[in-house]
């Protein structure tokens, strides 16, 4: 009796907790978090569920995260978050709480899970350490993971627009407008893509006090893109010698362009060194087994 009590007892209180976490699991889903671009509309930007998920609990760790032995971990992660869009979202010490929340919270999960599997697969019970400790350390690497990826994909947003910004800048230079006019004018846009959204960022910047210099290099310093650095430096330069920005904005136009074509073509050329290795792993056997399968089978028929 007492022990069917205790048994039910167990069951209504995972079923409690699984509840629970469902429920926070959806309100977590449901949040739109926007990040306030430098004219003041907001543009949503959404972090995975489970940044949305951990983001509560991470001052728990603050103290932690914001020590001295995470300040390395914490720059490179405020640097990556500001490149990939998500500033005023997520801070440095905040990633670096969540990844070892994460560790904390879905690694004993994990390590849960792996002792059910090797439980029904008793071949795999010498493995379980080791399936535990990757599954843990894939848990707390996967946030820089996505961090990463996300840098690199509004990197290359912003890399294919650059030519085209050009471009408009150089007809609106040229067309009489000076530069500042001819940025903003290019920024104002119904749709801001990353590159339109920096550009706004650098004309705020400067009409609140900042220099047209400073502006640049911080926007080069966000982006950290070798081609918006080359086009910074240019700008800068041709701002101390009083050179024509209009024939500096259409060489950095060119040069863009052509450094592009390159990167296409390079890809392009080691595609059939990337296809090699599936082409002998998969389509060489497939094609020995339909040719010489026949052959083979009559002759084992035969022996």
């Amino acid at each position: 009796m007492i022990s069917s009590v205790l048994y039910a007892a167990v069951v209504i209180a995972w079923a409690l907790a699984v509840g629970v976490f469902a429920y926070y699991a959806i309100q977590a889903a449901s949040q739109i978090t926007y990040v306030t671009l430098a004219d003041g509309r907001k543009q949503e930007r959404r972090l995975p569920l489970s940044f949305r998920m951990l983001l509560p609990f991470a001052p728990n760790l603050e103290n932690f995260a914001r020590g001295a032995s995470s300040a390395r971990a914490r720059e490179a992660a405020d640097s990556l978050i500001i490149t990939a869009g998500y500033e005023g979202l997520l801070t440095g010490w905040e990633f670096v709480a969540v990844k070892y929340l994460g560790a904390f919270t879905l690694g004993p999960l994990w390590c849960i899970l792996m002792h059910f599997f090797t439980v029904a697969n008793p071949s795999m019970r010498p493995a379980f350490p080791t399936l535990c400790l990757v599954g843990v350390a894939m848990i707390y690497v996967r946030p820089g993971m996505w961090l990463k990826k996300a840098a690199r994909a509004r990197q290359t947003k912003i890399l294919k627009a650059m030519p085209f910004v050009l471009d408009l800048l150089t007809l609106s230079v040229e067309a009489g407008l000076d530069f500042m006019s001819a940025m903003q004018r290019s920024a104002e846009r119904p749709v801001i893509d990353p590159l339109s959204e920096e550009l706004l960022r650098v004309t705020r910047e400067i009409q609140i006090g900042s220099s047209r210099r400073k502006a640049l290099r911080a926007m080069s310093d966000r982006v950290n893109l070798p081609d918006m650095r080359s086009l910074v430096n240019s700008l800068v330069q041709a701002d101390e010698l009083g050179v024509s920005i209009g024939a500096i904005l259409r060489i950095q136009s060119d040069q863009i362009r052509q450094r592009r074509f390159e990167r296409a073509e390079k890809l392009a050329n080691e595609a059939p060194v990337k296809l090699l290795g599936p082409l002998m792993i998969f389509i060489f056997p497939a094609v020995f087994f339909i040719v010489l399968g026949p052959v083979i089978y009559r002759l084992m028929s035969h022996m």
